[in-house]
């Protein structure tokens, strides 16, 4: 058949290629022959023609595609999210975009239905993982680890209607500080929060309020510590008041909750965190709330959000309504569902919502205009001169290799002019201009992009001198 004919060539193309080739250098690949050519062309005309299916070109529902200038925002917010975990000692995990399906289902409670499942493939059944805390779970108790204190940046899919407006898809990225291990108590949890905190302040996105959910704190008095239900009520009665360390101090003073052993333990607990909080400055950021619910069955007590109290909303900005931008909690049963032998590891994390971060973000640059550049590129390489291309090829060589960010124009013969508005165009500081005079006399221009003041460098001082200006600048 022609087209194993072509493929057998190209093979033996191949084979002759790698036995030529010298030690270290890279095989580019065969051209193929005139035979091999008509070979093809024949393949394709014997092939029925086919209409051009009729489809809308769009990403699926609840996905996004992200422009270059979307990237740098991106990876800003999440540079700066990630240095926030390493500040704070955490190791990078990574694990698989998909898990063995019962190791998901049953984990989730009634949101066990959105978690998308794949076909059988080769026996397994197999579905995409619906956030990083259980696939951090059972690495736990598959390599049994007993204290770990990690990060996680990774992608999660989720079946539930999608929200753009409100920074909600189906699939998106999740950022995630956990530490498991057996400590004495809220310390890990008011490190926790500090971050959360430390994250939020940073990303300068507007005041926010970091809520406790009161329910779970309930649950786990009556539940942990044995607290009747009435006495816990009672605390609850002071919860609506919706405070912090004040709060937990009046219900000390309580003449009822102070006659209860158990109350006062409970009590004691938070107390103990609110002092933690004050030490690390952030006291005044902490809140509980009646009305904060727990969102997932593995969560074993006391569980937070952030909210923004407002969205920035400077001149001709529109008011963004986007939620929670963070959340987390205690999950101390989780690894226990994975041991063979049902040892529980302790585990508290956070996860910060960056897709509504960056949903802020970007309407914050939309309206104001804000220019991206999206290139990290330091120098241009230009020429007046035509047939200059070698020198230009040799020159930007040598600022590679000196570890500059580089480029220059595709194309043999390129008017200055528009290699000057390039690199005003992409934001790029510095440019060097090389023609047949300046290669004669053994100088280099740089030129200043921005002053548009250009000096004559000798070409070996010129890397040393490109150097200079990138650290001062």
């Amino acid at each position: 058949m022609p087209q194993l004919g072509f493929l057998h060539g190209r093979a033996w193309a191949a084979l002759l290629g790698q036995l030529r080739r010298p030690p270290g250098a890279v095989c580019i690949g065969a051209v193929r022959s005139h035979s091999q050519v008509a070979e093809a062309t024949l393949a394709s005309q014997l092939k029925p023609h086919k209409e051009k299916p009729n489809f809308i070109l769009k990403t699926p529902k609840g996905t996004r595609d992200f422009s270059p200038q979307q990237m740098v925002v991106r990876e800003k917010i999440l540079d700066m999210v990630v240095s926030c975990f390493k500040r704070h000692g955490a190791k990078r995990l990574d694990t698989p975009a998909f898990e063995l399906k019962e190791m998901l289902t049953e984990r989730y409670g009634e949101d066990s239905g959105l978690i998308y499942d794949l076909k059988d493939q080769g026996g397994e059944l197999l579905s995409l993982r619906y956030d990083l805390t259980v696939p951090f779970a059972r690495y736990l108790a598959m390599n049994k680890v007993k204290k770990m204190k990690r990060y996680h940046v990774g992608k999660v899919w989720r079946r539930e209607s999608p929200t753009i407006v409100q920074g909600r898809y189906r699939e998106f990225c999740q950022c995630d500080f956990d530490i498991a291990g057996h400590f004495d108590p809220m310390i890990p949890d008011a490190e926790c929060l500090k971050i959360m905190c430390e994250i939020l302040s940073g990303l300068q996105l507007g005041d926010f309020l970091i809520k406790m959910s009161w329910k779970d704190v309930r649950h786990e008095m009556v539940a942990k510590r044995g607290l009747a239900p009435e006495v816990a009520d009672r605390i609850g009665d002071y919860v609506q008041c919706h405070g912090g360390v004040s709060l937990v101090e009046d219900m000390l003073q309580d003449p009822e909750l102070s006659r209860n052993k158990q109350a006062l333990e409970g009590l004691g607990d938070l107390k103990l965190l609110f002092d933690y909080l004050t030490l690390f400055g952030i006291a005044e950021k902490i809140s509980f709330d009646l009305s904060l619910a727990r969102g997932l069955d593995y969560y074993t007590g006391v569980i937070y959000e952030a909210v923004l109290l407002q969205t920035p909303a400077q001149a001709g900005e529109e008011p963004l309504n986007v939620g929670s931008v963070a959340a987390g909690g205690r999950y101390d049963g989780l690894v226990g569902m994975f041991d063979p032998k049902g040892h529980t590891v302790p585990c508290v994390g956070l996860s910060i919502g960056v897709e509504r971060i960056f949903s802020i973000v970007e309407q914050r640059m939309k309206t104001f205009g804000e220019k991206i550049r999206t290139t990290e590129t330091q120098v241009f390489v230009a020429t007046p001169q035509k047939n200059f291309l070698r020198e230009r090829l040799k020159l930007i060589a040598e600022l590679w290799d000196a570890g500059i960010k580089a480029e220059l124009m595709y194309k043999n013969n390129p008017k200055l002019l528009t290699q000057l508005h390039y690199s005003e165009d992409m934001g790029i500081p510095l440019v060097v201009i090389i023609g047949e005079q300046e290669l004669k006399e053994g100088f280099i221009k740089l030129r200043s992009v921005a002053s548009r003041e250009e000096v004559a460098i000798k070409r070996e001082n010129l890397v040393a001198e490109i150097q200079k200006r990138l650290s001062e600048s």
